[in-house]
């Protein structure tokens, strides 16, 4: 068994007013925010899925199925605390995690450091190991068209 392991993480959520936008554990001003069943944090919910897949332990709805009741509104810096354990209790730790968040507007680069220290402390990381990117699809697409986001990571594990 090799000593290092990769795993690949993506979510995306329709926009819609009268919600918070969270991402990364943080909540960011905006007019809208991500629909969905828990707190709809696509960048949390993204590198969960990175760590789930790095182990090949399936992937958050598994965990967490959007069916129970118990994680309607729910937080979603606990799906990654779960995973964290998880890596853990596997013998493994976090190397670095590499993430890009996917949104025509609001413009985020205001709040980098306050996402990247947030993921950091929730997965017990020096932020210099968390790297969060923001991108547009230039008006292109569903994402583009501001009708959703998206988020992606990847991290990478040691044994």
């Amino acid at each position: 068994m090799s000593e290092f392991r990769i795993g690949q993480g993506w979510d995306t959520h329709r926009l819609s007013p009268g919600r918070a936008l969270i991402l990364g554990g943080v909540r960011v001003e905006s007019e809208f925010g991500l629909d969905g069943h828990s707190d709809a944090d696509i960048l949390s919910h993204a590198i969960t899925d990175a760590l789930l897949g790095a182990l090949a332990l399936g992937d958050i709805g598994m965990h967490f199925p959007d069916t129970d009741a118990r994680w309607k509104g729910a937080d979603s810096k606990q799906f990654l605390t779960h995973a964290v354990e998880l890596v853990r209790a596997e013998g493994w730790e976090i190397v670095n995690v590499d993430s890009s968040v996917l949104l025509e507007k609001p413009k985020l680069k205001d709040y980098r450091t306050a996402i990247r220290d947030c993921l950091a402390q929730t997965m017990g990381l020096d932020p210099s190991c968390v790297s969060v990117k923001f991108k547009t699809h230039e008006k292109v697409g569903p994402v583009g068209e501001g009708r959703s986001a998206e988020a992606q990571a990847v991290v990478l594990l040691k044994k």
